[in-house]
């Protein structure tokens, strides 16, 4: 059984880096925006040395991610695990801090070296106005290299995630080349929008303010061969 994020994501990639593996939509805003494999591992690289270059974080030490599905928080998440970080469910002591503009004030519950603000454009612009405390994570992550090398061997939490996602994804039925549509309010857990997909290499279609009207031309549109709604 794999128990090891990073390497589940890199053997997703390597078949065909440039097939749509991520792509999300916001029917409260009618935004669309695809990603390749190659697309977002650079986004995953950026973000892990971001953590390693700028902030030295070391394997095992803790991070907290309070951001909704989406694109972005993709990379952060597999950026962090990369890195070997141990991201934390419950309010504690953390090196580095992500949060959604509209999840900030819950930042407030946690002790943490430093503090990341995303307003998840839909272009992944930098933010006109950054909550005091807090870096815009756009601006700061592009500056970083587009390569990273994990560390080897999964982090502390990489096999119980794993185990999970394996599990769904037989649930589910999933196998290489799928699409599951996936309804983001009804599944928030990225075990179902992020970590089963790729652990089955399959690639995900992420629904954020779902009109339930949509979901049979989407599913059609977007070829989903699975849908979690």
């Amino acid at each position: 059984m794999a128990d090891n994020i990073a390497r589940v994501f890199a053997d997703a990639l390597a078949t065909d880096p440039t097939r749509p593996l991520l792509t999300w939509y916001d029917d409260a805003t009618g935004e669309r925006t695809e990603l390749s494999g190659a697309t977002l591992g650079n986004w995953v690289a950026k973000t892990a040395n971001l953590l390693v270059d700028e902030h030295a974080v070391a394997p095992g030490d803790p991070a907290a991610v309070l951001l909704p599905p989406h694109w972005q928080t993709a990379a952060v998440l597999l950026g962090c695990w990369s890195a070997k970080l141990t991201v934390l469910d419950t309010p504690g002591d953390v090196e580095v801090l992500f949060a959604a503009v509209g999840r900030v004030d819950e930042a407030a519950a946690w002790s943490a070296g430093e503090r990341y603000a995303l307003a998840l454009d839909p272009f992944a612009l930098p933010m006109r106005q950054v909550p005091p405390g807090f870096a815009d994570f756009v601006s700061t992550v592009r500056g970083h290299g587009d390569h990273f090398t994990p560390y080897p061997g999964g982090g502390a939490g990489d096999a119980a995630l794993l185990a999970r996602a394996q599990a769904r994804a037989a649930e589910l039925g999933l196998a290489p080349g799928d699409r599951v549509l996936v309804d983001t309010r009804a599944h928030p857990d990225p075990v179902d929008w992020l970590l089963a997909p790729l652990i089955a290499r399959a690639s995900a279609v992420l629904c954020g303010n779902l009109d339930p009207a949509r979901v049979g031309s989407r599913a059609a549109t977007e070829k989903a061969t699975h849908q979690l709604v």
